[in-house]
């Protein structure tokens, strides 16, 4: 794993990573983690990954799930988000010249799909 440490909740340690990672790579021009979301967002939107995906991949809550838009709708989009993810991993796997290998990952029995919980008509 490049970043972080995995934990029941996602993952941590990014800070400590990253640390390390800089002093590995001392020549590198300054750069923060929020800067791999940019590049992250900008790669996605050039390879022509609706912007409302790219929205929901870094979980965003504004433009389509903004406002009185995103309170009703609840949308996962969790096929495009990961398609879209699937891209940029291939693309950035052509970049560096290795065969693209995705890791899927299996959602926790009882999850919910919802990013928001619905309530309960009264």
């Amino acid at each position: 794993m490049l970043f972080g440490a995995a934990i029941s909740a996602g993952f941590a340690g990014w800070s400590a990573a990253k640390a390390s990672l800089d002093k590995r790579l001392p020549d590198t021009k300054p750069w923060t983690l929020h800067d791999l979301r940019r590049t992250c967002a900008t790669g996605m939107a050039e390879l022509g990954v609706a912007p409302h995906i790219v929205e929901l991949v870094l979980n965003h809550q504004s433009g389509h799930r903004g406002g009185i838009a995103g309170v009703y709708n609840h949308a996962v989009n969790g096929k495009e988000r990961r398609e879209a993810l699937d891209q940029w991993a291939a693309h950035l796997m052509a970049l560096v010249g290795k065969p693209k290998v995705i890791a899927r990952s299996v959602a926790k029995a009882g999850a919910s799909a919802s990013p928001r919980p619905h309530k309960a008509a009264a």
